[in-house]
């Protein structure tokens, strides 16, 4: 059984996300990831612990937007929690066991050259059409960007920029105060997939708050969404169970709901083996 799910604001908050969302308040945090000598990265005890537990149980991957450089920077991959898969870099990198599988990232260099406009042309679009960001700009590898925002972004303009963005092969997502652009061929859900083939399984539960993240959700059993997250406003679009919670408790009820349905769904295997006779 695979369960996949996005880290940051899903599973995982810096203490910046703490402070937007709250949630915190008498609660005991685990650190996870680690940067510049100090803990920036934090579960809550029981969530850790939850996460553990599954991954012992079942093939858990982590989806995430980060490069994998930044992805390393959650130890409990390293010395708590051992990993076979992970997808990084929005689906541009798969790691097994920690290493990129390089026919994969070959096969993805092909996909946006003849799917998607150069990074330099998706530049010189948004400055003919006028789109001017407030904020920081980074490049991602040489394949997607982002803005670090310091201004507020209307979703009349979120809306324009979608739709130019789209005739280029490329779209948008607005996660806190980062505006990310990115090929259309840079997908999580075709990584996952990718992995479920090549392990000839099927992904029962996701977790994700983004709209990059719907990639692979829309391919799990089972779809859980906080309450924060961008895709909590298309629920009358997608089909997804909120979770009504906010913040960093939102990843502890995610967990404690992938444990439930590892539980049923080995329950339900074991009594159909027993009645086959299997």
């Amino acid at each position: 059984m695979i369960v996949a799910s996005d880290l940051d604001r899903t599973l995982m908050y810096s203490a910046r996300a703490m402070s937007e969302l709250g949630g915190i308040e008498e609660t005991k945090l685990t650190g996870v990831e680690w940067m510049d000598g100090r803990w920036t990265g934090f579960m809550t005890n029981k969530a850790y612990e939850n996460l553990k537990n599954l991954s012992a149980q079942a093939l858990f991957i982590p989806v995430t937007t980060r490069t994998t450089e930044q992805f390393n920077r959650f130890v409990i991959f390293k010395e708590d929690i051992p990993l076979s898969y992970a997808i990084t870099t929005n689906g541009a990198v798969i790691l097994y066991h920690g290493e990129p599988l390089e026919d994969w990232s070959d096969y993805i260099l092909e996909k946006m050259k003849s799917e998607s406009a150069p990074m330099d042309e998706m530049f010189a679009v948004l400055k003919q059409e006028g789109f001017c960001f407030t904020g920081t700009l980074r490049s991602v590898e040489n394949l997607f960007f982002y803005y670090t925002l310091t201004s507020s972004f209307s979703s009349v303009d979120k809306n324009n920029l979608q739709t130019l963005a789209s005739m280029y092969g490329w779209r948008i997502s607005l996660q806190g105060r980062k505006l990310y652009l990115i090929p259309k061929s840079i997908s999580k859900g075709a990584a996952l997939d990718y992995i479920c083939q090549k392990e000839g399984m099927k992904t029962i539960a996701g977790a994700g708050d983004s709209l990059l993240d719907w990639d692979f959700l829309k391919n799990c059993s089972y779809r859980f969404v906080p309450i924060h997250g961008e895709l909590k406003n298309l629920s009358e679009t997608y089909d997804f169970t909120i979770i009504d919670q906010s913040g960093i408790m939102a990843g502890e009820v995610i967990l404690r709901e992938f444990q439930r349905l590892f539980r049923f769904n080995n329950d339900f295997f074991n009594q159909k083996e027993i009645k086959t006779g299997k």
